[in-house]
């Protein structure tokens, strides 16, 4: 099995060493930081998640992306997600033709509704047409991965005749992914405009979802196409000890988790919760040793291509994100390979 192990963050705004609060301008200089370091500890993906608050500090990937892209030579940089429902996908695309022009053919996008509405008001859109808005303009940007001149219409822009839209992309084309967060729905999409599936499991046992596997599997073989890659995104944190990991990521997790919750009316989360899902379910928080045994059963479970640990949660201070990030690359990764064989 060829599993490429990747790394992603929000750009989670975080603080300083004796408890200032770093501004987002910080953070994006942080987060460069952490690419540079993850190409040169030979991970195969940096991903970029969009947001629109005070709590993330990325809101367009891109930019990041292509300053990153200057600085490193081999890794493969994308986003986790782009939220294309708020966004024009021609611009969508063109960004990520002309990043991908200027990185080597390096760049990715992973395609999203987003588990955040914040972009929607933002840019304009009705949150009621949020089913629709995905859908078109999903189509829309298959469309325009063809390289073609794009017919189409739709009810969320003015149609378009034959038109060529530049910089066009070259031989090797452009990786799209369509991000699922585990609805049969979006699954089925997937196949049907025959992109690769990156599941979102951020909790409970990744194994709940062979399901999904199961019907993206069941659909390919329906239509007799050849299945895409499968990819997993999940939280996750290494240290040198499994003890020290949990101690490390606990209090900014809970940070996390305890927001979302407020927003969200959900319960603030127990110690003893998060020791269960560290040890049952979604979160690859230990040792080296730890986190690369879960990653390598996840893979083979769910039979993935890509497995991608969001490694920063809350506000985790950088020098540990740094450290979280050496041992995946040094330690994790190639113990990951050895138990895949």
């Amino acid at each position: 099995m060829t599993l490429e192990l990747g790394l992603d963050t929000f750009g989670d705004v975080n603080f300083g060493p004796k408890g200032e609060k770093h501004s987002q301008r910080a953070v994006l200089c942080n987060v460069v930081e952490q690419g540079i370091l993850a190409d040169q500890v030979g991970i195969d993906f940096f991903g970029l998640g969009e947001h629109h608050r005070d709590d993330f500090a990325i809101s367009s990937p891109e930019v990041v992306l292509a300053t990153i892209a200057a600085r490193t030579a081999r890794i493969r940089l994308g986003t986790a997600v782009t939220v294309l429902s708020s966004d024009d996908p021609i611009r969508v695309f063109q960004r990520f033709s002309t990043l991908n022009a200027l990185c080597g053919d390096r760049a990715e996008v992973i395609l999203g509704r987003g588990s955040f509405t914040e972009s929607f008001p933002l840019f304009g859109f009705d949150l009621r047409d949020y089913e629709t808005l995905f859908e078109e303009k999903l189509d829309l940007f298959a469309n325009l991965l063809t390289g073609q001149p794009v017919t189409w219409s739709g009810s969320t822009r003015r149609p378009l005749n034959s038109q060529q839209v530049y910089p066009p992309l070259g031989e090797a084309g452009l990786r799209a992914w369509i991000g699922v967060g585990g609805s049969p729905e979006s699954v089925v999409r997937a196949v049907r405009y025959d992109m690769p599936m990156m599941l979102a499991i951020i909790g409970g046992d990744p194994a709940r979802f062979r399901p999904f596997v199961d019907l993206y599997l069941d659909a390919y073989k329906q239509i007799g196409g050849t299945p895409q890659p499968l990819g997993v995104h999940s939280p996750g944190h290494v240290g040198d000890t499994d003890a020290q990991a949990r101690d490390e990521f606990w209090p900014y997790y809970k940070a996390l988790h305890d927001r979302l919750a407020r927003e969200r009316g959900w319960g603030p989360i127990s110690r003893d919760a998060f020791e269960n899902e560290v040890d049952h379910g979604a979160l690859f928080v230990g040792s080296p040793e730890t986190v690369a045994r879960k990653i390598a059963k996840t893979a083979k479970t769910l039979g993935l291509s890509r497995f991608e640990m969001k490694y920063a949660s809350g506000p985790m201070p950088h020098e540990m994100l740094m450290n979280s990030i050496r041992l995946y690359g040094t330690q994790v990764i190639p113990q990951v390979r050895q138990i895949l064989g």
